[in-house]
């Protein structure tokens, strides 16, 4: 696809991403920056493969040098991702990976997000080699690692560590909603989709970039297992808890955040879409951070929901009303996930349709100017932008 990257920031290694690890969202001051491999067969650039690209184009706990999926083995990531080369390799096989690179990894992360959450046989086997090449292992299924005993047996074996970003703490350690979020004078913004893999973690994130860089204090609350990984400060893996306290937890991460940071916006990442039959998350995060905003992701070109060939894609305006009537919240504008779109100009006929058709701001967070993003906010909230004046003076 050759669409020309208009962003004010690059989303591509991640150490270069100065302005975003001074974000709240997942600054980590002091913690040295681990190198790490991500294994994606077959699923590299693709829904599925949502951990890896994120990791790809954002961490601040982790260095990716390396990639392995055989379908697209001697390229590079940055370039198959977003049409810009970030010197981060593909290579075929795991042994590749480790040791064809400058700096040698110490990380293995799974970096494959199926549906159901569980690890194939195959890839069980990738998990035990990493392990034998003396690697840490980090995983965010649903399915635990560290309850395989194999898996546990070789790895104290190794002296390595097998981390479960999405294995939650015990129920006696959990808390339920209380209403405390309400207390709290700071914007709350969720950042909420049409569907699954649709880019909601990105723009949240380069969303929070933008708002720091203006002097716009901002905290990014993540609820899944990649802004885990990506280091995000405060949040937690909202699909890996009971129900009963996934509003609790995130109103805690929520307050947790503001008690300490005490900023101007805490944005909040999506997870599923609210009129998706098969994720509640969504509710659950209107519910637990009864956000005063909502900024909406969409493929306009996706034609049925990603894993579920056989659902067609809401509109935007029928997933417009659909949160506007569940929470007490406006959406305040769209962004857009271009896949499917061959050209600027196809992007920009999609963005000016689209906020004609629905009178609301519409921007490509990955292909368009951040101020563009930053207005949205701002052009919503008076209060922002006599801020955002203020620190321009």
């Amino acid at each position: 696809m050759n669409i020309t990257k208009k962003s004010d920031r690059k989303l591509s290694n991640p150490l270069l991403l100065t302005p975003l690890a001074s974000t709240s969202a997942g600054s980590h001051a002091g913690t040295p920056i681990m190198r790490a491999v991500v294994f994606c067969e077959g699923n590299f650039a693709k829904g599925d493969g949502k951990t890896a690209n994120g990791l790809i184009r954002h961490s601040d706990i982790y260095q990716i040098v390396s990639v392995v999926d055989s379908t697209c083995a001697g390229q590079d990531s940055g370039e198959i991702l977003d049409g810009q080369k970030n010197g981060i390799p593909i290579f075929s096989d795991l042994k590749q990976a480790v040791t064809a690179v400058e700096s040698t990894p110490h990380t293995l992360i799974y970096g494959v997000a199926p549906a159901n959450g569980r690890l194939p046989k195959a890839h069980r086997e990738i998990i035990l080699e990493a392990i034998s090449l003396g690697l840490n292992i980090v995983c965010g299924l649903h399915e635990y690692l560290t309850d395989d005993s194999e898996i546990l047996t070789a790895s104290q074996a190794k002296k390595v560590t097998v981390s479960d970003i999405r294995k939650p703490p015990p129920n006696s350690k959990m808390r339920v909603f209380d209403g405390s979020v309400a207390d709290m004078d700071t914007i709350r913004i969720a950042v909420l989709g049409t569907d699954c893999a649709i880019g909601k973690r990105t723009t949240a994130t380069i969303l929070a970039a933008a708002l720091v860089e203006k002097g716009i204090h901002t905290v990014l609350i993540g609820t899944g297992q990649t802004g885990l990984m990506q280091g995000a400060r405060y949040g937690i893996a909202m699909d890996a808890l009971a129900p009963q306290f996934c509003c609790g937890q995130l109103e805690g991460e929520i307050v947790k955040a503001y008690r300490e940071q005490h900023p101007k916006v805490i944005l909040i990442e999506g997870q599923g879409a609210l009129s998706h039959p098969a994720f509640c998350t969504s509710a659950f995060i209107l519910r637990g951070s009864q956000p005063h905003g909502v900024v909406l992701q969409h493929a306009p070109k996706r034609i049925a929901r990603c894993d579920f060939p056989h659902m067609d894609m809401p509109t935007p305006e029928t997933e417009i009303a659909l949160i506007e009537s569940f929470a007490d919240t406006k959406v305040i504008g769209l962004t857009l996930n271009h896949e499917g779109m061959k050209s600027d100009s196809e992007i920009q006929t999609w963005t000016e349709q689209l906020a004609a058709q629905l009178d609301l701001p519409v921007t490509d967070a990955l292909s368009r100017p951040n101020n563009e993003l930053v207005n949205m906010v701002t052009s919503a909230f008076p209060s922002l932008a006599a801020t955002l004046q203020a620190n321009q003076a």
